[in-house]
């Protein structure tokens, strides 16, 4: 360990004081430690091609550019290439270079640039420091490099960058580096000019690793005793980290003799990234970390639980968030919206990845963690005594864990009594049983998944009847569980439960009517169910904010629950509702839509309206909308026009429609209201499958002047739209005048 510890001194910069380089173009010298030597890279050659065009192609005065990524990533590196390459540098009259760190002083760095240009600014005041770098700069272009910045005071950034001159001719361009994507927003980088380096590939990351491992060789693999073979795994081990890659690679260049020592570090790779953390490959992580707010240590931790690489839903991680008290709703927001701007944090930070992302706003679906993430995480959770892991980095069962995430390695062991228990997550593969029989008493569960889990020699009774145990219970997560056909009236015990989720239980068909006694529910999902009907009373569940998978029944059938009770429900922010052959609509039930003055997203799916469907159809035209409504989605929706509701002067708050798989020729209603001449607000647009849909391009930008994004799919008469109309496709309008973005995407996301 000591020898892995003292490898990595050389790419480690220490973060307790600012270093600023100035240098005249023609008079260039290098400042970078020989360990960090610019002239080789690997991997980064599309990315530094970017980063050049950027700057030589720009007409702008002052060019600002980001490199966001995570701990160890390169971006320095990056930044180190641009700041010596000859055809970036012959463009500006002043070079400079500023490390920024962790112990930013604003008056620090602003005094050494003027003592690098010759300047006495001893007794200077702030003022007068900027009015003599103002002077000494004018008319000069500048290249300025500020590494790694953590934060930054937005008013004496913008009064710093007001000195740059602002003459046709004269270009200068500032380079970030960060860590913090919300860092570089602040600072004023556009988003079009954040780059965000990629992990490298195993191909560059073998080359990387053969410069250090082998440099007695000069970076070639000797071809014997098994070196390239064992190499791979390490380097697979590392997930394209460069600064993990370069470390691991510069301990067993020692080694280069001894193929048994190489097997044993691949072996105990764990132990080399977690022990000595203050010196070692997780200590650039632990800044990261350590940079936290409070609120988002605890859901970083959280990720511990999972296995390594596993895809996390977010929804799932966000309820269990929600239901330990580790995010609340604040001001007009729920706890579920800011759950999910907890995340977004965490990834803008680059400690956690987006895998799938709502293309319009950025939502997350689903997000992953990097493997030394995953690392750094398990150390600081087990510290904390949130969960206990073994010499590889799995979890093992430890009476004092307060989360637990039940792998197949815990298959068949007892659970026991665990009173500190707060969290349980069902993690075996999908072919596993679950064994609830040997889970003893959890006095302290806040949060239970069973998610995918196969329950069919498992009484749907005998397993309620354990689960009504769990007093403290706030989140329970049956997501697309086997074998449970029916709710028992046992769900009425569980008085604390705020989260019920049962999307895609595809034997479920019935509920008890006593979950209508779960007073504190906010979130109810029954979304791809293939329920008889929902239980009469839903409109007593009057904290609930979200319900899917809510079906619109006939007036005949006794005891289910009816539309007309919807507008009991005064906090309901998400509603998605199924149209089918048994709806039927009151005329008193048609303004129900109308009380629901917290709605903001609707959906409406009429797959299941097979036979009546225009008579059926006719009824959701005449719906009144909601008043505050922002997102409308209308799924198989089989008629030519749009509902009479959907137009701009009755959905004034709207901010994005989606509509897929529907027979529609026109984007307007059949008899339009008197006003619907009124422009719509709405910024996003997504149509999909709309095969008969006749639009014009032109037609469509004046009746949605601010549209800035819009997704289309197989919807082939559409006219002159700057997209594919045939494949999936997306356009963004460029926000600040600039050419608009195309992208054909085969992986877009389905949304809700």
């Amino acid at each position: 360990m000591e020898q892995i510890e003292k490898s990595l001194g050389g790419f480690q910069r220490a973060p307790h004081h600012n270093n600023v380089q100035i240098e005249d173009s023609n008079h260039a010298r290098g400042f970078m430690s020989q360990d960090c030597n610019p002239s080789e890279t690997f991997g980064l050659e599309l990315e530094l091609t970017k980063l050049k065009e950027w700057i030589i192609e720009t007409q702008e005065t002052l060019l600002q550019i980001a490199v966001v990524g995570i701990g160890g990533l390169g971006k320095t590196t990056i930044a180190q290439k641009i700041f010596h390459d000859n055809e970036v540098r012959s463009r500006f009259d002043k070079i400079i270079w500023v490390c920024v760190s962790r112990a930013f002083s604003k008056e620090h760095v602003v005094k050494c640039m003027l003592e690098r240009l010759d300047k006495k600014v001893s007794g200077f005041d702030s003022s007068q420091l900027f009015g003599e770098l103002q002077q000494v700069l004018a008319d000069k272009s500048c290249l300025i490099v500020m590494d790694d910045v953590w934060e930054m005071d937005v008013e004496w950034w913008t009064t710093l960058c007001s000195i740059f001159p602002k003459r046709d001719g004269k270009s200068s361009c500032i380079i970030i580096t960060t860590r913090n994507e919300d860092v570089a927003n602040d600072m004023g980088v556009e988003n079009s000019k954040i780059h965000r380096p990629p992990f490298l590939n195993e191909n560059d990351g073998w080359s990387l690793f053969s410069k250090f491992a082998f440099s007695s060789n000069k970076g070639i693999c000797p071809p014997r005793n098994g070196f390239e073979e064992i190499g791979k795994d390490i380097v697979k081990k590392c997930g394209g980290l460069p600064l993990a890659i370069k470390t691991i690679g510069a301990l067993l260049a020692r080694k280069i003799e001894s193929p048994a020592d190489w097997a044993q570090i691949r072996e105990s790779f764990h132990d080399l990234t977690t022990e000595g953390r203050n010196k070692s490959v997780m200590a650039s992580l632990q800044l990261s970390y350590d940079e936290l707010p409070s609120h988002l240590k605890q859901c970083l931790l959280s990720f511990s639980i999972y296995p390594i690489d596993l895809e996390v839903r977010s929804e799932q991680l966000i309820h269990w968030w929600v239901a330990e008290g580790l995010v609340q709703g604040k001001g007009s927001k729920s706890a579920v919206e800011m759950g999910y701007e907890y995340l977004l944090q965490l990834v803008k930070r680059c400690l956690v990845e987006a895998i799938q992302q709502r293309r319009y706003d950025g939502r997350i679906y689903n997000c992953k963690i990097h493997d030394m993430v995953r690392e750094l995480i398990s150390m600081n959770a087990q510290e904390e005594a949130f969960c206990s892991f073994d010499e590889k980095g799995r979890q093992t069962l430890n009476a004092e864990s307060r989360w637990l995430g039940f792998s197949d390695a815990m298959h068949g062991k007892p659970l026991g009594n665990r009173s500190k228990t707060r969290a349980l997550m069902f993690l075996v593969s999908n072919d596993a049983k679950l064994e609830f029989g040997k889970f003893g008493m959890l006095t302290s569960l806040r949060m239970l998944d069973f998610s995918y889990s196969n329950l069919k020699e498992i009484s749907a009774e005998d397993l309620f009847e354990w689960i009504s145990s769990l007093k403290r219970l706030a989140h329970l997560n049956l997501t697309g569980v086997r074998g449970l056909e029916s709710v028992p009236s046992s769900i009425r015990k569980l008085l604390n439960l705020q989260l019920l989720v049962l999307t895609r239980c595809a034997d479920l068909k019935r509920i008890h009517p006593s979950i209508t006694s779960l007073r504190k529910l906010v979130v109810l999902d029954l979304g791809f169910c293939p329920l008889e009907n929902l239980p009469k009373g839903l409109g007593r569940l009057s904290c609930l904010q979200e319900l899917s998978g809510f079906m619109v029944m006939s007036q005949l059938k006794r005891n289910c629950c009816k539309l007309l009770e919807l507008r009991e429900l005064k906090h309901i922010r998400v509603l998605r509702i199924s149209i089918s052959d048994d709806t039927e609509i009151s005329e008193n039930e048609l303004n129900v839509l109308a009380h629901l003055e917290n709605l903001k997203v609707l959906a409406i799916d009429a797959d299941n309206c097979k036979r009546n469907t225009l008579e059926i159809l006719k009824k959701v035209d005449q719906l009144i909308p909601p008043p505050a409504l922002q997102e409308l989605y209308l799924r198989n929706y089989h008629r030519t026009t749009l509902p009479l509701w959907v137009c701009p002067s009755r959905l004034t708050k709207l901010q994005y429609l989606s509509i897929e798989n529907g027979d529609l020729i026109k984007l307007t209603a059949e008899v339009e209201d008197g006003n619907c001449h009124t422009a719509w607000n709405i910024e996003g647009l997504c149509l999909k499958f709309l095969t008969r849909l006749d639009v014009n391009w032109t037609d469509l930008q004046k009746d949605m002047p601010v549209l800035r994004y819009m997704e289309v799919s197989n919807c082939y008469k559409l006219k002159g739209f700057p997209c594919s109309v045939k494949s999936q496709a997306i356009w963004r309008k460029n926000q600040d005048g600039g050419i608009d973005s195309l992208e054909d995407n085969h992986n877009i996301q389905k949304v809700l």
